[in-house]
């Protein structure tokens, strides 16, 4: 007689064990402390700590002053809109990452539109935000110009703002301080220009991004005042702003006008306001053939910049990062946080840290190890659930 096939059953062990505790939770209709749940579970009190901070932290259980914890009703899942930058730009492709892993893994729906760099669609999407329902915002579009426009359709619906990167009225700011990653490009060019050039600086060229407004155009402010401070000689005439658009092209473009009215042999410095304009700058001296004058910082540390940097032969002499994975993360909660009535900071500044091919190796190894050691954690939290 053929024995019967056991049939496998295909479980979560720590989900089972989250389910326990909500079930225990359920049957009591009280309120419980960790040694309770851990006293009438068989679960082990580390398992059972973050359990309950996990159902706290989604909504499911609250947590009262005194340490206990008690069932609510389930909640309505949050919905963010999130609109991007561009999916054209390094920069914001890498903070659209970050959003929408810490959004799937903090439980809130997440709306994601393309701004497309393009300030008509991101009214347009603004209005599909409201027409969708969303519960907050989280807009990314730079041109000042548009702000106010964007801003007031979700003034009008009653609908949270956060606004990455370029203040919007009535909006809470998550971004860069422009001003300090700017003096932080300062001091790598003068680094530079001191070690290879023996502080010989003829001309210092700030890369703008006027439609960003004079937010981000601090950027350059903070740029040419580190620059002035370290080079006292310099004259105000020395210090020339060109307008880039934070694109490649544009800033292409405008290196070529500048490179025809530039004076020959002149060891110049270049504070771009982001990578993507450095790289155009790059473009234009190389083809120029005036590379070697030249030492170019930009800020966001994209892929490409990287790689120049990696090679430590070119005028990319370094960058700010500013550090996008943590953007996802923060976000979130604070926008957690804003639906849930807490009070937040009117500004919200991210970290960054300076790179340059010196450093780049050193850093590299740094984060492998720090994205290795959540997944070897996860590991062992699998084993031991």
């Amino acid at each position: 007689m053929a024995k019967a096939k056991i049939k496998r059953l295909y479980l979560i062990p720590i989900l089972s064990k989250a389910l326990d505790v909500i079930e225990l939770l359920e049957q009591d209709n009280a309120t419980l402390t960790l040694e309770d749940v851990y006293q009438r579970t068989n679960i082990s009190k580390t398992s059972i700590y973050r359990i309950l901070k996990t159902l706290v932290h989604r909504g499911y259980l609250a947590q009262t002053q005194n340490g206990q914890y008690r069932l609510v009703s389930r909640p309505r899942r949050l919905r963010f809109g999130f609109a991007v930058q561009s999916a054209e730009m390094p920069f914001s492709e890498a903070v659209a990452q970050s959003v929408s892993a810490a959004a799937a893994a903090s439980g809130v729906e997440l709306l994601m539109l393309d701004n497309r760099y393009d300030p008509d669609v991101a009214v347009h999407n603004a209005e599909e935000f409201v027409a969708k329902r969303v519960d907050l915002v989280l807009e990314f579009q730079v041109e000042e110009a548009a702000a106010p426009r964007v801003a007031h359709i979700f003034k009008k619906a009653d609908i949270p703002l956060v606004a990455i990167d370029v203040p919007h009225p009535n909006a809470t700011y998550f971004g860069v301080d422009n001003f300090e990653v700017g003096y932080e490009a300062a001091s790598i060019l003068a680094q530079y220009a001191q070690r290879k050039w023996k502080g010989s600086v003829d001309r210092v060229v700030g890369v703008g991004f006027s439609e960003a407004g004079s937010f981000v155009q601090t950027r350059i402010t903070g740029a040419f005042d580190g620059i002035r401070e370290r080079f006292k000689e310099l004259s105000a005439d020395r210090f020339v702003q060109i307008d880039g658009r934070g694109m490649r092209e544009a800033s292409y473009r405008a290196m070529q006008e500048y490179l025809q009215r530039r004076c020959a042999g002149e060891h110049t410095l270049v504070a771009a306001a982001n990578d993507t304009s450095a790289l155009g700058v790059l473009d234009a001296v190389r083809k120029a053939g005036v590379e070697p004058q030249f030492a170019i910082v930009g800020q966001d540390c994209i892929p490409e910049v990287m790689e120049e940097m990696r090679k430590g032969t070119g005028a990319i002499v370094g960058s700010i990062s500013h550090e996008p994975e943590t953007y996802g993360p923060r976000l979130i909660q604070l926008g957690i946080s804003i639906l849930r009535g807490y009070t937040v900071p009117p500004y919200n500044y991210v970290h960054h840290r300076a790179i340059t091919p010196e450093t780049l190796g050193a850093v590299e190894k740094s984060e492998g190890a720090v994205q290795e050691a959540p997944a070897r954690a996860m590991a062992v939290s699998e084993a031991a659930g």
